[in-house]
Order: structure tokens, then C-alpha cells, then sequence
């Protein structure tokens, strides 16, 4: 048998209120373990869980202007002609961009 990385115990009483409220906070947390969930909060006493949504949702915004202003420089470099819906629509990008990262920045302390 392999030599545990952990060979000590600590063991702590909890009532059954108090036992339901720290499964409920480890999986808020994100931890699937209770036991690295203990750990992590014994010795650094809190957990931050950040929700990247809003960032991944603007990249994915940033992605497709990136891809859409690649597709107008292809075409305006083999026909020497920029369409204004192609500017229009990169303008609509760029906007909805920026009212994403308002909304996060609104968000913050």
C-alpha cells in the first residue's frame, strides 16, 4: 500500500445543523471533497469563487469582432472595397463590448 501524503488526523464535532452548513458552504465553494474543503479553510480561513461568465461572455464577443474584422481586411485586400454594413457591423460589436465591460466595472467595490 502506497504511504498516504496526509498520515494525521484531526477529528471534530459538529452538530447536525452545523454539519448541513458546511456541506452547504463546501459546495457553494465549488469543492467536490469535504475533506480538501476543511483544509482550505483551516488554513486560509476563506475561499473566493469568482464567476468568470461576464469575461468569457465578452471574449467571446472580442472572438467573433476579431473574426469579423479578419473576413473585411481579406476582402477589402483582394477588392479594394469596405462595404458600410461591414462598418456598421463592426460598429455594433465594439458597442456591445464596451456595455459589457461597463456592466462588470458598474459591479465592482
Amino acid at each position: 500500500m502506497a504511504q498516504r501524503t496526509r498520515p494525521l488526523n484531526i477529528h471534530v464535532m459538529v452538530t447536525e445543523e452545523e454539519k448541513q452548513l458546511i456541506e452547504h458552504n463546501r459546495k457553494v465553494a465549488g469543492f467536490k471533497n469535504t475533506g480538501a474543503y476543511m483544509r482550505k479553510m483551516a488554513i486560509d480561513g476563506r475561499i473566493f469563487k469568482i464567476d468568470h461568465t461576464p469575461l468569457q461572455d465578452i471574449s467571446s464577443k472580442m472572438t467573433k469582432a476579431s473574426t469579423n474584422i479578419n473576413q473585411i481586411a481579406k476582402r477589402v485586400n483582394s477588392t479594394d472595397s469596405i462595404y458600410k454594413e461591414d462598418i456598421q457591423e463592426l460598429k455594433e460589436m465594439t458597442e456591445e463590448i464596451w456595455q459589457s465591460l461597463k456592466s462588470i466595472l458598474s459591479k465592482l467595490p
